[in-house]
């Protein structure tokens, strides 16, 4: 399950690469329009940075997919996408009133938000899945057109309509119980503050956040803590403490998280995790859309990522304490808490900071302990091998550079022999690949012929199983696996 989950987390890094930087565009764009309202350049950044903020579960769907599938290919991703849009569609409020012959009004409210990250992420395994099952199965000569990768998003399509028909009646209950939920804690002040902050966070990977959030941010329950706390409605205080603890967390604690996360890669993945975690620290601290950041290590390192939600829990808890408020419309971030500060009912915002700082410290050296004290998987400390030493990793092949060889590259003439090498299409399996290395799957280890591979140059090769054998290539490994699936023949 652990090795499952950490697919999952590497699977979602597609789609998660491309988040900071529309949080970032949204987040100017959103500075912008709150000294000049209505600026058409801020309208045109928040449209543009929005266009994926408010897509991230279409963009799982296809990620997973892809990220989950054997080959990577592109039919898994075109059944992903397939998959949510059926769920999505038979299960949007129009089409719930459809199915029981009511009117939209009538329906369920949970059904309003069946649009989340749980669906996308469900849609995209069962499409990977799928694929893996599916995409080589030859039908009759009457259904040949259908055959092979044509079969898994018609597939799909069937085990999400089956799939949709059962959260027709789970569905409803499961977001009303979380909303049941968060009236009841309601009532506990400072502790039922924490208490949300935590489950907050607990609920992010499922999309499912959204049911706490309408309760307290929104009129559900009566306590509308991001409209009272704009207008000056609510009580001194009180208003806004289901808002104020986020902040320290986002513009602090996490990007020191992100801090230590890149301190305790690999030395040889240092370059490759300080690109996403400056990226998405950066995202957070000045947004406050930390999912970049959080998705980039919750499913590699899920302990860690509880460990998170503990603490955005005593964050709220803290400042709703010491009735230390500020408050959001977008999220916790540099921006919204500029704002804050003229908000009528701001109350000493800046001791924000201070906790802020306190937790950064806090979130630094207890990720940084806890990451190496149990070997946690976060972003550059993947495994790529059972090799007990990566410098080999590191290594270039001899000649695997892009020079002209006859008409071919030198990285396709390198695929050609250890694709010759490893038993051509008779014996390969499946071809995969990660940071440094092709990941094979074989028919039968005895036709591999491990010094005809060696040969090209390549670092090592190393057998992991009975039908498993990896080849250290070095960071041109995408472009020897491409020529590799470029040459093997389609069934």
């Amino acid at each position: 399950m652990m090795k499952y989950l950490q697919n999952l987390g590497r699977s979602l890094m597609l789609p998660v690469a491309v988040l900071p930087a529309a949080a970032i565009i949204v987040g100017i764009g959103n500075w912008i329009n709150a000294f000049d309202e209505g600026n058409i350049i801020a309208v045109f950044l928040q449209n543009g940075g929005n266009a994926i903020l408010t897509n991230l579960a279409v963009l799982f769907a296809v990620g997973v997919a892809i990220g989950m599938s054997k080959n990577k290919d592109g039919a898994a991703a075109l059944s992903g996408l397939v998959g949510f849009l059926v769920t999505t569609n038979m299960l949007s409020t129009k089409g719930v009133a459809g199915l029981k012959g009511i009117e939209q009004a009538s329906v369920d409210a949970a059904f309003g938000n069946i649009e989340n990250v749980f669906i996308g992420i469900l849609s995209g395994l069962i499409a990977a899945a799928l694929y893996n099952r599916v995409s080589h199965v030859k039908l009759p000569d009457a259904f040949a057109f259908f055959s092979g990768k044509r079969l898994v998003p018609i597939t799909t399509a069937a085990v999400m309509l089956l799939i949709s028909a059962v959260l027709l009646f789970i569905w409803p209950f499961v977001y009303n119980a979380l909303v049941s939920f968060g009236e009841g804690i309601s009532n506990l002040g400072a502790i039922g503050a924490g208490l949300y902050g935590f489950f907050n966070r607990l609920l992010i990977p499922t999309g499912l956040h959204h049911a706490l959030n309408s309760v307290f941010w929104f009129d559900v329950a009566g306590i509308n803590d991001i409209a009272k706390f704009w207008t000056g409605e609510g009580e001194q205080g009180i208003t806004g403490r289901y808002l104020a603890g986020f902040f320290p967390i986002m513009m602090f604690g996490l990007p020191a998280a992100a801090l230590a996360m890149y301190h305790t890669a690999k030395t040889k993945r240092k370059k490759q995790t300080a690109s996403l975690m400056m990226a998405a620290g950066f995202a957070s601290f000045f947004t406050g859309v930390t999912e970049p950041l959080e998705f980039s290590f919750m499913f590699l390192a899920p302990a860690l990522y509880v460990v998170h939600a503990l603490l955005t829990g005593l964050s709220l808890f803290i400042a709703a304490s010491f009735q230390w408020i500020a408050g959001f419309t977008f999220s916790a971030g540099l921006v919204d808490y500029t704002l804050s500060f003229v908000a009528p009912m701001a109350q000493q915002p800046y001791m924000l900071v201070v906790q802020g700082l306190v937790f950064a410290v806090i979130y630094y050296f207890l990720f940084r302990f806890l990451i190496v004290k149990f070997n946690l998987k976060t972003p550059g400390r993947e495994d790529d091998a059972d090799l007990e030493t990566e410098e080999a990793d590191a290594v270039e092949p001899a000649d695997a550079t892009e020079k002209s060889s006859g008409g071919k590259s030198e990285t396709a003439v390198m695929a050609e022999k250890i694709y010759d090498g490893l038993g051509g299409d008779e014996n390969v399996l499946t071809v995969d690949n990660c940071v440094s290395r092709l990941r094979l799957e074989v028919n039968d280890m005895d036709k591999v012929n491990e010094e005809k591979i060696k040969a090209t140059g390549v670092p090592g090769v190393n057998v992991v199983g009975k039908h498993n054998i990896q080849v250290v290539v070095g960071t041109q490994v995408q472009f020897v696996a491409d020529e590799i699936r470029k040459m093997r023949k389609e069934e």
